[in-house]
């Protein structure tokens, strides 16, 4: 894209975190025109935001907006598609808000009928490409291989295991044939026995400032494996986001994944 074909962009929790590092890259990326932001009532606008409206009021930015990227928080992101379902159609919407519920996957389900939806539980090329790697090793090491997840973040992370977690455990199962819900184990404490075959442990740490790690072990009883990820700056989900937004625009209705966006 040019300056003159700069699609018009839209961030959903705009104030936060994520959305000011989304907004910062946005403005230095010829691809993207920033219309503005959502976030909660009251919120102060940012210096590089040209406007800012609660979900309630965000009619007219949504009409603007060709591109939504979503850094909220669920319970944000529930109220934007159930009020603007309509304002959505057509739209290309990059949801990186994780730990939804099966009411709000649905809404998203609903949405991608008249729009493209992109959900991602991390924006990073490198975690999408551990995630391509762990389902391959999980399909093609046996059952005496037992797997845990292990994710460290910052202390003010609300949800855990985290959703990067979760989808590696996500692509661990598949590789194995099996729903993770079946084989999720979320840590241990006291006496739980000894470890069932098969399953699938996860484990968080919480503290400071950590961006977020995340590791999965395939251990036997002759050797380890480990995959792993470490983000060095935030900056990188923002980058991957708004190149996942890049691909999106201009798409047909429907599902996708970062998968689609690096051919994975």
């Amino acid at each position: 894209m040019s300056s003159s074909e700069a699609a018009p962009l839209l961030i959903s929790g705009a104030t936060g975190r994520m959305g000011r590092t989304v907004a910062r890259l946005a403005l230095e990326d010829g691809s993207f025109s920033l219309v503005g932001g959502l976030d909660r009532e009251g919120a102060t606008r940012g210096e590089r935001l040209p406007a800012l409206a609660p979900v309630g009021s965000a009619g007219q930015l949504l009409q603007q907006a060709q591109v939504i990227v979503d850094f909220s928080a669920p319970a944000f992101l529930q109220e934007l598609l159930e009020t603007h379902a309509d304002r959505l159609a057509g739209k290309a919407l990059i949801i990186g808000t994780t730990g939804l519920s099966a009411d709000q996957e649905r809404l998203l389900d609903q949405a991608s009928e008249r729009a493209a939806v992109l959900t991602a539980a991390n924006f990073s090329v490198g975690v999408n490409l551990l995630l391509a790697l762990v389902e391959r090793a999980a399909s093609s090491l046996g059952q005496e291989f037992d797997i845990e997840i292990v994710e460290a973040h910052h202390r003010r992370k609300e949800d855990a295991p985290s959703g990067t977690a979760l989808a590696l455990g996500r692509a661990a199962a598949a590789g194995r044939g099996v729903n993770l819900e079946d084989v999720r184990q979320d840590g241990r404490s006291g006496r739980p026995g000894a470890r069932p075959a098969g399953e699938i442990g996860f484990h968080a740490m919480r503290g400071g400032d950590v961006i977020g790690d995340h590791q999965v072990h395939f251990i036997s009883e002759l050797e380890r494996i480990e995959l792993a990820h470490r983000a060095s700056d935030r900056s990188l989900f923002a980058a991957g986001a708004l190149r996942a937004a890049r691909w999106l625009h201009g798409r047909a209705p429907g599902r996708y994944s970062m998968r689609d966006v690096l051919d994975l």
